[in-house]
């Protein structure tokens, strides 16, 4: 059953129109921050900002506030170098006549929670984050905002932020980590690398010395996840849609050019501010379609589903599950990117980045490219001086005439077992159909102590499932891949995993995640039993069980919820008030909102 949905009401903030001139005729920019700073009507705040920084009356009266947002904390290289990187854009707009504010949000870092239980708090981190900033943005009186993430969810974050604060806004991704090498393995490694590496130990197939040398070598500075991950996915993505300046996404952290980057996109918010040009502007169907097209050129993590509906929802849009299994059908994967395939972004960085991938798919005729974005300028503008891919020796990108797979890799599957949908990764060398009989686990802990006894050898095709990991069972939908990398380590290839959690950005196999409904509310792999077998078909799009609608039903009918694990703190509120995978696990406040009631 469905509602209407109610469209976003946010506080209404006294600010000029646009178009308000100044005493001099000049164009007026500080349109929100003016009520706090002209007249005399708040001289606490006045006297607060004064003490803060701003230097005399011409610069309170005049000047345009701007607030970076940078998602910093130490002990995360995705995050670490991120203060300082605002520092720059700090200096960029006050050389381009405009006050900087810089303020901080928190964050979670995927690898060091993985498996474990601080990574239930990672998902959420999302939502602190956009209400981090659209809390300071607004109750700060900004006129404009420039958000500098990092890591997975932080991305997500700032755009949600955006759409809901709709002011002048633009997005500075942290940029990629560079690659590691192992010269006892005499290999290049990455943190994925040391999941896989752990799998190899548990099966005999590595040393400890040969672990250590990975973990010591993986991660050689700052910088987000090098590979295709979900830092990556959605960075590229959040370009294609004209929220960043050109070639964000594929600098990398230590590259002199993140520094120009920020000092250029002091200038570029100035340009938005004069032209007015804000987040729900941008932030469109057009520039989703964008996203999503990209998301499946570049074969990038299934966190994307959840992040571009939550996106979709914080702007009242109307984008579903359907729409990525529409553009998957029509969209082939051409890049050879980690983690299934070869390279890293700083290889394709090299090649000229992110706009040179969007401007070959421009001329392919498979991204819109009239779209406006913060420069000011359309997104073919914004790339038409990027080097033309397939004019150079590279095999990273490949020709649409010769794609690594003709459609795209993220699958919708529906059927008994995910009435609701599921999201599968399937990159084809996996297969595209995989029959097996399940082994049933109750929590991730329980699968991952089972691969260190090196208990998981199965003789027959086994469809390994983890439940209780949703959003509300979970809670938080932890990432799995831990056990993922560590079945791909340990060369198991008559093995396909399904849980209601998710898998990080770096999974790769036969997976699917994502599964509505979730068990903890009384969904279908509630009642899925060892030995049931579990076809999952990535050609029909489906996910069933060998199991009769009646047996379901009474095997549904002798079930009870377990439970809940946490009846206080953050978690506990965000149980409370979670929705399922399939629309985003975004908040629902009323009984107006979009939502379904699984009728089991």
């Amino acid at each position: 059953m469905s509602q209407q949905k109610e469209t976003s009401k946010f506080l209404e903030f006294r600010h000029h129109p646009y178009g308000t001139k100044n005493a001099d005729g000049s164009l007026m920019l500080n349109r929100y921050s003016s009520i706090l700073t002209n007249g005399y009507e708040f001289p606490g705040a006045q006297a607060m900002l004064y003490a803060a920084g701003i230097k005399d009356e011409t610069d309170m009266r005049t000047k345009p506030q701007v607030g970076v947002a940078s998602v910093w904390w130490e002990g995360n290289p995705c995050n670490m170098h991120l203060l300082d990187l605002g520092k720059t854009v700090k200096e960029g707009l006050e050389k381009n006549g405009m006050i900087g504010w810089q303020f901080n949000t928190i964050g979670v870092s995927d690898a060091i929670t993985m498996s474990n239980q601080g990574m239930r708090f990672s998902l959420q981190s999302r939502d602190i984050i956009a209400d981090s900033i659209e809390t300071t943005t607004c109750a700060q009186h900004h006129d404009a905002n420039i958000s500098i993430p990092g890591c997975d969810k932080n991305m997500p974050g700032c755009i949600m932020a955006m759409a809901r604060h709709n002011r002048p806004s633009i997005m500075i991704y942290g940029g990629s980590i560079k690659g590691g090498f192992s010269e006892r393995l005499k290999q290049p490694v990455n943190i994925s690398s040391c999941f896989e590496a752990h799998g190899a130990l548990m099966y005999g197939k590595l040393t400890t010395e040969d672990l250590d040398d990975v973990i010591r070598h993986a991660c050689p500075g700052p910088g987000g996840c090098g590979g295709m991950y979900t830092a990556n996915t959605m960075a590229t993505a959040i370009e294609a849609m004209g929220l960043t300046l050109p070639g964000s996404s594929s600098t990398p952290a230590e590259d002199p050019a993140k520094r120009r980057e920020c000092l250029a996109a002091a200038a570029a918010i100035k340009v938005c501010l004069e032209k007015d040009i804000k987040p729900r502007d941008l932030i469109t169907k057009e520039s989703l379609e964008n996203a999503l097209v990209l998301t499946m050129v570049l074969g990038g993590s299934t966190n994307s589903v959840l992040h571009f509906l939550a996106i979709s929802h914080s702007a009242d849009l109307d984008l579903s599950i359907d729409d990525f299994q529409r553009v998957a059908d029509k969209i082939p994967v051409l890049a050879d990117l980690k983690p299934s395939g070869k390279y890293m972004m700083y290889d394709l960085y090299k090649l000229g980045g992110t706009p040179a991938v969007l401007k070959y798919l421009i001329q392919e005729n498979l991204i819109n490219g009239n779209i406006p974005t913060v420069t000011g300028k359309t997104l073919a503008a914004n790339v038409a001086n990027a080097p033309d891919l397939m004019g150079l020796k590279q095999d990273i990108i490949r020709p649409i005439s010769n794609p690594l797979k003709a459609t795209g890799h993220i699958r919708i599957l529906k059927g008994n077992l995910a009435p609701g949908g599921a999201v599968a990764k399937i990159t084809g060398k996996e297969g595209k159909r995989f029959v097996g009989n399940a082994r049933v686990f109750d929590e991730e802990e329980q699968l991952i102590k089972c691969l260190e006894k090196g208990e998981i050898k199965p003789s027959e095709n086994t469809v390994l499932v983890v439940r209780y990991e949703g959003p509300k069972g979970g809670p938080g939908m932890p990432e799995q891949l831990k056990t993922s990398a560590a079945l791909m380590g340990a060369g198991l290839t008559n093995v396909a995993l399904i849980t209601d959690g998710r898998y990080s950005g770096a999974s790769h196999g036969f997976i699917v995640g994502h599964v509505v409904p979730e068990a903890q509310v009384g969904g279908p792999i509630a009642i899925l039993q060892d030995g049931d077998t579990v076809t999952i078909d990535a050609e029909l799009n489906q996910i069933n069980m060998d199991v009769s609608d009646e047996e379901i039903a009474s095997r549904l009918k002798k079930w009870k919820a377990p439970r809940g694990k946490v009846n206080r703190g953050t978690l506990a509120k965000y149980v409370h008030l979670v929705g399922d995978a399939s629309h985003g696990v975004i908040f629902f406040f009323s009984s107006c909102d979009y939502f379904y009631i699984w009728a089991l």
